[in-house]
Formats: C-alpha cells, structure tokens, sequence
C-alpha cells in the first residue's frame, strides 16, 4: 500500500475532508454543512464519526493536516478561539486529534493550509514571495517566502481582516473597524438586508423577490455579472477597503502574486478588479505594478488539500 495523507478543514459554515495520496493526488473528499446547535461540540462529533468511516476505508493514511477557523498556538495545536463558532476556546485539538484516532496530527490556522496549496499545485506556484486571503465568514491572510509560512511568534501571522481601516458605514467621522468587519461575506449580507440599503431598481430586488432577508452573495455576484449599477458599486466598496489592506500587505512584505480565496472568490472578476485598483493605488512605489492580484485555483477544497500537503511534507517555517 501506498501512503496516503488526510486534510481537514474546521470551518465556520462547512466541514470538508480529503485524502491526498503519495503525489498530492486528490483520492476521496467529503464536505457537508454541519448544524451548529452548541457549536465545537457538534463539529467533533462530526468529525468523530467521519475521520473514523475514512481510516477504515483508507488503513494507510499515515498523518492527518487540520486547517482550522480561527487563531491557535502552532506548537502545540491548542485553540485560542473562534470568532464564528463557541465553544472552541482553548481547545487542545491537536491532542484530541491524537488521542482519539492515534496517528500524528498537525493543526494550522485554515487560511495558512489554504494558501500553503495555491503555493504547491494552484495560484502561487513557483512564486518566491506569496500572500494568500480568503474572503468569505472571515478573512484571514498567510504569506509564503520561499516555500516557507511566516508564523510570526508562534500563533500564526498576517491575520489581514483583523487589521483596520476607515469605515465608510459610520456616522461619526473618523471611525474606524476591522477590515473584517467591511468585507467578509457576512458583513456585506448585514448590509444587503439593512432596509433601504439596495436600491430599489437594482436587479438584487428581482433575485431575492422583494425579501431582503434571502439577499446573499451569490446573488450579489450575479447581479454584478449582469453589470447591475448597485452591485458593481457595493463590490468597489469592498474593493476599495480590502484594497487598502493588501496595499499594506504588498509594501510591507512584497509579494508578487496576492491570491483571493473563500466563498467570495466566486465572484470573480467584478471582485478582483477593484482589488487590484486600489491596491495598486495605495502600494508604496516599491511595490507599484509589481505584482498582481489574483482568484485562487483550487476554490473551496483549497483548505484540506493544503492541511494534507502540511501532513505529508512537514511544517516549514520561515
């Protein structure tokens, strides 16, 4: 038998799992929405049941990778918490990984094994400088230099949606908020269903059949795709303060590709461009026009495959 490597991702919205074989082939997945009724408890009961169905079938996975939502100590795979889902604070998951299946675990922060596998086989290959982001319950960011994660001092690094910039929905000048707090997928969705917000013309009106409340972004990214007015607008809006963070990004670490991921990724273009314009407006010279922002390859399985490689290969840190 050959060996085989397991990747988890512990997300917010969605559980997935894959198994990666010997050359970091994609062999079995399985992704489902898991209902949170108390939250960490519901997670690893999922878990408990579906990483043991695949072990059997799959008795030469020799270490598993986990991606998990939210910050933690490295060394040790404790959680400090979750931003989205209670009940995680402090969590020994590497422990508990270990303990109930007994096979080496390694857990990182989901957005580091997300961009670890644009780095390997999607949007960074061959990239010597590389930032990746995603853009959907959160935002996250890691960066990869010469094929190694910055992990800053141990609880991860480049926690981009938890940096700040002005915010243009407050009605005191000069506030500020989490950029986070802007652009994530649940942030623009508070807005869409704020009444008054959508303009009545707009072709979101027609999608949602007048209830606000069923606004989502997919329907924002149709919208867009059909070059509705307010769509475009709002997606500049995002543009514009997720642009500012990555040409902070670009002018303090120099990347030359920064990759876009998450559920908002599919939005594609309407979303990127505006990124990219902003980004390159505000980037220090040393960074104008030198790199460029992109929509990862591996979409939504981007977070397992990475947390597998992770397993396979090793955690190597700058």
């Amino acid at each position: 038998m050959t060996s085989k490597y397991m990747g988890i991702e512990i997300g917010g919205t969605k559980q997935q799992i894959c198994i990666l074989n010997e050359n970091a082939q994609e062999f079995d997945f399985l992704g489902e929405r898991v209902e949170l009724r108390e939250g960490a408890p519901d997670i690893l009961a999922w878990l408990k049941v579906n990483v043991q169905r695949l072990l059997r079938k799959y008795p030469d996975v020799r270490s598993i990778g986990v991606g998990f939502g939210g910050p933690l100590e490295t060394k040790t795979g404790r959680v400090l918490t979750s931003i989205q889902v209670p009940g995680w604070k402090d969590f020994e998951l590497k422990t508990w990984f270990e303990r109930e299946f007994n096979i080496p675990t390694i857990v990182v922060v989901d957005t580091v094994a997300g961009g670890y596998a644009e780095l390997i086989c999607g949007s960074g290959k061959g990239s010597e400088s590389f930032f990746y982001t995603n853009l959907g319950t959160g935002i996250g960011g890691s960066w990869f230099c010469r094929g190694k994660v910055f992990d800053g001092i141990g609880f991860g690094g480049s926690f981009l949606g938890n940096t700040y910039t002005a915010d243009w929905t407050a009605k005191v000048p000069g506030s500020v908020t989490r950029v986070e707090d802007l652009c994530c997928g649940i942030a623009i969705e508070r807005r869409l269903r704020s009444p008054g917000y959508v303009a009545n013309d707009s072709l979101l009106m027609a999608l949602c059949d007048e209830d606000i409340q069923k606004l989502d972004c997919r329907m924002l990214g149709i919208a867009a795709a059909k070059e509705d007015a307010f769509a475009l607008e709002e997606l500049d809006r995002v543009g514009h303060s997720f642009g500012i963070a990555v040409a902070n990004t670009v002018s303090m670490m120099a990347p030359n590709i920064v990759s876009i991921g998450g559920g908002l990724a599919n939005i594609g273009e309407p979303l990127r461009a505006p990124i990219q314009k902003y980004a390159n407006q505000y980037v220090f010279i040393s960074g104008k026009d030198r790199f460029e922002v992109v929509i990862c390859q591996l979409m939504d399985r981007n977070v397992p495959i990475g947390a597998a490689l992770f397993a396979k290969n090793g955690f190597p840190v700058l």
